[in-house]
């Protein structure tokens, strides 16, 4: 609408420049004429500037607040953890896409969840909202990894039909086949017990990174930093292929010792390529970590060396989390 203001006022302005300009015999007076419409012009061209950029910043902050809300800020500590994370969407103009992270403290541990939606960006935030939404609850509700899991599936394929059927209303109460039909996310579930002992259920996401030697330890302590993928074994399908099974039971994975590292990533952050094609080497960027090194830094200098290599074009979304045992 302010655009067609724009237009008229211009227009509008033009015409009457033009038959001004147009009368014989009237050169100084319809200068001055001009002049005038020019300033009238001018004045409602930058009124309307100043409506735009404020209509601007109204829509960001409530792009920002909504995005907050479906990804909310990681907590610096909790049950002894210290944690950091970072998102980064192919979607330009967006701070959320497709991949999703979370993490809460429950009775049994810590619990943990990061997932990639099929797809990227914007169009991938439904099927993250509803995984995600399901997690939150869940994660205090269930007595294991697999009823939690159970959840989320459960919410995903209800988010999959509202969707479809919206996209295909005359479908009324057949299953319609549509894009949304096939979406698809891959997961990967964590608990940290109190002792530090990790169980797993992973839905196709890549395996996070054990690290060693990157804590806090004085300088004459210092090793260098080790890094080990954290294997729990064969993984399942991504949430939404085949249904997950009633009595699906978490993979022991070792445990996360005072002073290690978990660094959890999805597929994006390996797969990002620079100009002549060449992966980026997540390991390679970990292992050069040099301690004391804290999970903020960790997720800053992997997500600058990110930016580096690809020249701050992604072709998917990322998303990082970090998390440290800090327990006595």
């Amino acid at each position: 609408m302010p655009q067609v203001r724009r237009v008229c006022v211009f227009a509008w302005g033009g015409a009457a420049v033009s038959w001004e300009l147009s009368t014989p015999g009237r050169l100084v007076p319809s200068l001055a004429t001009c002049a005038a419409f020019l300033l009238l012009a001018t004045g409602c061209a930058l009124h309307i500037r100043r409506g735009l950029v404020v209509e601007l910043r109204r829509s960001q902050e409530i792009a920002g607040a909504a995005q907050r809300a479906l990804l909310r800020p990681m907590p610096r500590r909790m049950d002894g953890l210290t944690l950091a994370a970072a998102q980064l969407s192919a979607s330009r103009g967006a701070a959320v896409g497709g991949d999703l992270y979370e993490a809460v403290p429950t009775v049994h541990g810590v619990r943990v969840v990061i997932g990639d939606v099929r797809g990227h960006g914007l169009p991938a935030l439904g099927a993250a909202a509803a995984v995600l939404g399901a997690f939150r609850e869940a994660a205090y509700d269930e007595l294991s990894l697999g009823g939690v899991l159970v959840r989320m599936e459960r919410a995903l394929g209800r988010h999959v039909r509202d969707r479809a059927r919206s996209e295909h209303p005359a479908a009324c109460p057949a299953e319609p086949q549509s894009p949304s039909a096939e979406e698809f996310v891959t997961v990967l579930l964590l608990q940290i017990a109190p002792d530090g002992t990790l169980l797993a259920l992973n839905c196709g996401h890549p395996w996070p990174y054990l690290l060693r030697g990157c804590g806090s330890a004085p300088a004459p302590a210092r090793r260098p930093t080790r890094v080990d993928l954290l294997d729990g074994g064969e993984t399942m399908p991504p949430l939404g292929v085949v249904p997950v099974p009633v009595d699906a039971e978490p993979h022991a994975c070792g445990e996360l010792r005072p002073g290690e590292t978990l660094f959890l990533h999805t597929d994006g952050a390996e797969e990002a390529r620079d100009a002549a094609g060449a992966f980026f080497p997540l390991r390679s960027v970990l292992a050069a970590a040099t301690a004391p090194l804290t999970p903020a830094r960790l997720v800053a200098g992997v997500h600058a060396a990110l930016l580096r290599h690809t020249g701050g074009r992604l072709a998917d979304d990322v998303a990082l989390l970090v998390l440290r045992d800090d327990r006595a």
